[in-house]
């Protein structure tokens, strides 16, 4: 009987990743691909949908998952070479059962992983563990199942434009050497408006920059593109597609929290009174923001799989997390896609009155540290932001615990939580002006060294 250990760091809260030849390797690929066919299997399905990113390890790593799945009885569907959002829409266009994407996402290039789904719920968490402990034992399913190859690009690029109203615009795009590049440049072709594309070419050495559009430095080509160009804004892609950034046309980044205020705008309009999601992360003014067009804004916890479940919980149709991970049930399937996302947000500025620049300038002025993250460990850091709830209620502070510690003071508010990927606790503030966010940083400080924490800030 086979049996498989999976190194520990590598099974994660949303996702299976690790270091390739180090942490992880074909042998987990194998294994991960037994243990979800038998979790497939056990539940009456038949039939699991992979795809893989740009990364040079990834297509042995599929390779190895695919025979897996096979030999747990389970028929695999090759999507191939593609987003995150390709994968996750041809579980839903394929009827499939389940599906798999290899992928690193926006970690260095020495770096790969998996994120799973179930046709009707994401697979995170226990159902990771449950995978791991699976394993350990050798609990799998046996049998013979076949796998067949689709290329459904085509499919997927005429499916994220239907139904759009998109006006044209003159718009930067950046890909960063990441999975959305073959799709973007064909979606490219099909949108009104005038295209200009960075770094389509798929690379998993990511020549050019790292593929994570939330670090500003990422961003600094397609900021010279937009002013060269003098183009309305600049849109950017993470390294596996389902994480969008994006700059106006005076190269100033629009976050996360104020693209959903953005994007919120139209579907509140023909959705009134429909609950959007943001994560503990995000601005107050985006919340104000809902309630002020008729939504209701619901603060929940950080992370795509949570954020997905609470989703279909509410039955809300747009979500979305400061990291760049936006959620439309809306016209869509409720699973965050950054080339779909970016159509939206080409629509809303259209609908809004044609400005990104315009809409980012009439945004509230807020100040705000960048998220703050300092090393504590797995022990220790959930115990840590139990003791900060404690005080902060005996203190009569006002306080929101959905993820971590929120508190809202007069000067703003300041976050602190437990990160789930990391041995790290990770802090945010936002503030009306530059002496109530050190008032806050203060407040932050103070309640780390209470708890013994030391504030040594590591980097991203």
């Amino acid at each position: 009987m086979q049996k498989h250990d999976f190194h520990p760091t590598s099974l994660r809260e949303y996702d299976i990743r690790g270091i390739i030849g180090e942490t992880l390797g074909e042998q987990d690929a194998y294994a991960i691909g037994r243990g979800f066919g038998t979790v497939v299997r056990r539940a009456g399905g038949k039939l699991v949908s992979v795809g893989y990113d740009g990364r040079h390890s990834s297509p042995a790593l599929e390779a190895a998952l695919v025979e897996g799945l096979n030999a747990s009885g389970v028929d695999a569907v090759r999507v191939g070479l593609g987003s995150t959002g390709m994968l996750y829409y041809s579980v839903y266009e394929l009827q499939a059962d389940g599906g798999v994407m290899i992928t690193g996402s926006h970690n260095p290039p020495d770096y790969n992983g998996f994120k799973m789904l179930l046709k009707d719920r994401p697979f995170f968490g226990a159902d990771i563990r449950a995978l791991g402990e699976a394993a350990a034992k050798g609990d799998w399913d046996s049998g013979q199942g076949i796998s067949t190859e689709v290329d459904l690009l085509d499919r997927y690029v005429a499916r994220l434009q239907k139904d759009n109203q998109v006006k044209p615009f003159r718009i930067g795009w950046d890909a960063g050497n990441g999975a959305t590049g073959e799709a973007l440049e064909k979606l490219l072709k099909t949108l009104p408006g005038e295209h200009h594309a960075l770094f389509t070419k798929i690379d998993g050495d990511f020549p050019n920059h790292h593929p994570d559009p939330t670090v500003e430095k990422n961003l600094e080509d397609l900021r010279q593109l937009v002013a060269e160009l003098k183009l309305d804004f600049g849109i950017a892609f993470d390294g596996d597609g389902d994480r969008i950034g994006a700059i106006d046309g005076e190269g100033r980044i629009v976050w996360g929290d104020q693209l959903l205020a953005i994007l919120a705008e139209p579907v509140l309009k023909e959705l009134p009174g429909s609950t959007i999601i943001a994560d503990v992360k995000a601005s107050q003014a985006l919340y104000d923001r809902i309630a002020e067009l008729g939504g209701k804004p619901l603060m929940w916890k950080t992370g795509h799989s949570l954020i997905k479940a609470k989703m279909k919980e509410v039955d809300s149709p747009l979500a979305g997390e400061m990291s760049g991970h936006i959620f439309f049930k809306h016209r869509w399937y409720g699973f965050d896609d950054a080339l779909y996302a970016a159509i939206r947000l080409i629509e809303a500025v259209g609908e809004l009155g044609g400005s990104l620049t315009a809409l980012k300038s009439a945004m509230p002025a807020v100040v705000n540290t960048p998220e703050m993250r300092f090393p504590c460990s797995e022990e220790r850091k959930f115990v840590v932001v139990d003791e900060v709830l404690a005080r902060l209620k005996a203190d009569g502070a006002q306080v929101n615990d959905t993820d971590g510690a929120r508190v809202n003071t007069p000067d703003g508010w300041w976050l602190l939580r437990a990160s789930n990927t990391q041995d790290v606790l990770v802090a945010r503030a936002e503030a009306k002006d530059e002496a109530a966010l050190e008032r806050l940083k203060a407040a932050i400080d103070a309640q780390l060294a209470l708890s013994g924490v030391e504030r040594v800030e590591t980097g991203h």
